[in-house]
């Protein structure tokens, strides 16, 4: 897992979620904001984690490696 790690975020937009079950993240900007969602076989996120070091290459890993 990754957490606890920083997440390079380029913007203050958030999503709002209808239904709480996609949550699978959240980031703390004073409250918690929504960071990453899954549902079914979806898996997005608001952050890049392809700009965020080893932990973001952690994440990409793991999504490649999904079975």
């Amino acid at each position: 897992g990754v957490d606890g790690k920083d997440f390079y975020f380029v913007h203050s937009y958030h999503a709002v979620l209808d239904d709480i079950d996609n949550l699978s993240a959240t980031a703390d900007y004073g409250f918690d904001v929504t960071a990453a969602v899954s549902k079914d076989n979806v898996f997005a996120t608001q952050f890049h984690p392809e700009k965020s070091g080893v932990p973001g290459l952690k994440i990409l890993k793991n999504f490649v490696n999904l079975e």
